[in-house]
């Protein structure tokens, strides 16, 4: 595949939730009508064609960026471009470190329980349900070290242990998805682990607020609990995926001394952001509140009362609010849970960003342009982007299973890391017990076709900005009308000519469209493919609600229908190869993905005029690309 550098040249589970999320998205999807699952590529056949590219680079292209990094580890670990050659365990259904540690559990087993304790703390009164006793149900796991020694904590915060309606262990019994490999792999390093259950979940008391004041406090709570015991040697880190990756968000913004390093999985800079762009609301955003995470508190006993709290009663409100209005209507809610703001005030700490180009859970805008934002604030922030969908790094036959024609199966298997937990040992051996060299700090980025390489940030230093106007020689209209219907699968399309030479872009490709509608509103959804003929594989897709035509949350109104407005799109993260001789189609449409009509729907024309399409594009030449360990999983070997 093009960009790639071939080897020879150079949770045993998703949690029942966020699984069945994404299944309830994908049933959204199958109850499309056939020819937008034409439109969209989603429907696969009892054929499905895959584009094979041809493979450009045969050696590793070395930039400056090899010189930032430290290949003298005191630990004797190959930097992140030679780890190929280390013998590393590729077989087996998650990665492992290159070297084991010493330390044990009781009895020198390599697995055992936790020990259960409760984090006292005061809730302010205004939170209702158990205020103002707060109190936080945890799990740690300390090795047998000798007196007096102190280790670091590794933790997981999140609302799954202890719940019986998802099916999840106990907070005391090492969750199968991370917390076994942690505690079997990094603490024998010399580091203890936690699990925490957030408030109103487990054996926490209070509501479930979903993200909201109540849960933050629990969380920061917590993290000064596990920083200040006397085995402590006072810094945490946290770690998780989905909502289990938000919480160390939460955690980063009270500027916490404890909290050393935060590695976010798949994780929310906000809770708004996960269901709404733009003024666009995805399927599940007005009943995402009591409709899933509202049931966990209940559970039969005396404290269900609690549960009362206001936020937990208005939740529902604001989801359908937000819905009507596409933002704040009234109120904090949405602005009490957003994180990242806090975080670039207060944080102190370092970050370890993983996200995946194709997750339709917690779509890759979590990740870009945050990881920028952490760069130009001075934070230590690494990033690793990869081509897989809501996964851990290093799942291959989870990996397979959820990838699509477009949808990443395209990167497999290069996108496995097998050298992941190795990646995660290093990191906190250097940020919580200031142990080995500095890692490297800058963004791992793979592309949509499987290569990997090194970036400074993300999107992208060194890049030149390629336009197209819509209806232009570059990218003529090849069907559809420009009058966009509301509910239909009807638009313009553009395509450009076959391309004559390979095309190399990413990061946050942007849609300018001028256009008019019949009443104030309207939505546009914008869809972008690489096609070979008749078949074309999904690059990126775009969104917006024309009541939010300038970006961001702030509605804005005109006077329709005489005045012409630009909808300043801008596309989810992506990292894209295109092959010479290849085409790029852009379809607009009023919806797609799992997004809902927009609540103002009307008829909006496109005026290609001054309407451009922008991407940043970029020399391969001038990149440093690597080869990751070669996944020897069967499902790897299958489907290479």
């Amino acid at each position: 595949m093009m960009g790639k550098v071939m080897a020879d040249e150079v949770l045993e589970a998703e949690l029942v939730f966020a699984q069945a999320i994404d299944d309830a998205k994908k049933e959204v999807i199958k109850e499309n009508n056939s020819a937008e699952k034409n439109q969209l590529n989603y429907a696969m056949g009892a054929t499905v064609a895959v584009v094979i590219v041809a493979l450009l680079l045969s050696h590793i292209i070395t930039t400056p960026l090899e010189n930032e990094i430290n290949e003298n580890n005191s630990d004797g670990y190959p930097p992140i471009w030679e780890r190929y050659l280390a013998d590393f365990t590729t077989d087996d259904s998650h990665s492992f470190v290159l070297q084991n540690g010493t330390l044990t559990g009781p009895d020198g087993v390599s697995l055992w329980s936790g020990t259960h304790n409760f984090v006292e703390f005061e809730l302010p009164i205004e939170e209702g349900g158990a205020a103002p006793n707060g109190k936080v149900s945890l799990a740690v796991w300390i090795p047998n070290v000798p007196n007096g020694t102190q280790v670091p904590v590794i933790a997981e915060f999140g609302p799954y242990f202890d719940e019986a309606s998802v099916d999840t262990p106990g907070i005391e019994e090492p969750g199968t998805w991370l917390g076994q490999m942690i505690i079997e792999q990094i603490v024998p390093h010399g580091f203890a682990f936690a699990q925490v259950s957030v408030m109103g979940t487990g054996r926490s008391n209070h509501c479930m607020d979903l993200m909201g004041n109540a849960e933050q406090l629990g969380v920061d709570a917590a993290v000064s609990w596990l920083g200040t015991q006397e085995w402590s040697n006072g810094n945490v880190g946290m770690i998780g995926k989905s909502y289990d990756g938000s919480t160390p968000w939460q955690a980063a913004m009270f500027g916490n001394e404890h909290l050393a390093t935060i590695v976010p999985i798949s994780g929310l800079i906000g809770v708004m952001e996960l269901m709404w762009r733009n003024g666009s609301s995805e399927a599940r955003a007005p009943i995402m509140h009591n409709g899933v995470y509202g049931s966990y508190g209940i559970d039969g006993d005396e404290e269900d009362v609690q549960n009362m709290c206001p936020d937990y009663i208005i939740g529902p409100g604001t989801g359908v609010a937000a819905y009507m209005w596409g933002g704040e209507a009234a109120g904090t809610y949405w602005a009490e849970r957003y994180f990242l703001d806090r975080v670039l005030d207060n944080y102190n700490g370092s970050v370890y960003l993983i996200q995946g180009m194709h997750d339709w859970n917690v779509d890759p805008h979590m990740a870009v342009p945050t990881i920028n934002l952490l760069y130009d604030q001075g934070i230590e922030a690494k990033g690793l982007f990869g081509q897989w969908d809501h996964d851990y790094p290093d799942r291959p036959d989870i990996m397979f299973d959820r990838s699509g024609v477009g949808r990443g199966v395209e990167a497999y298997p290069e996108m496995v890391r097998m050298d992941w937990m190795q990646d995660l040992l290093e990191w906190f051996n250097y940020y919580l017990r200031n142990e080995g060299d500095k890692p490297w700090l800058g963004v791992e980025i793979q592309s949509n076709q499987g290569s990997w390489r090194l970036e400074d940030r993300y999107p992208m230093s060194n890049t030149t900005e390629l336009i197209w106007e819509l209806g232009s020689s570059e990218l003529p209209s090849s069907g559809g009308s420009n009058t966009i219907l509301p509910n239909a699968n009807s638009g313009p399309v553009y395509e450009t000519p076959p391309l004559e030479n390979d095309l190399y872009f990413g990061g946050l490709p942007r849609l300018h469209v001028n256009v008019n509608t019949v009443t104030v509103g309207g939505q546009i959804y914008a869809l972008l493919e690489d096609c070979d003929g008749s078949t074309c594989i999904h690059i990126g897709h775009a969104i917006m609600d024309l009541r939010y035509h300038k970006g961001g949350t702030d509605n804005q109104i005109w006077a329709a229908p005489t005045q012409e407005i630009t909808a300043l799109m801008e596309f989810f993260p992506m990292d894209v190869e295109v092959q010479a001789g290849h085409t790029i189609r852009l379809s607009l449409v009023s919806t797609g993905e799992d997004y809902l009509p927009s609540s103002a729907s009307t008829i909006v024309t496109v005026n290609d005029a001054g309407s451009t399409l922008q991407l940043d594009i970029f020399d391969p030449e001038t990149r440093q690309y690597y080869p990751v360990p070669e996944c020897t999983h069967p499902v790897c070997l299958e489907n290479q």
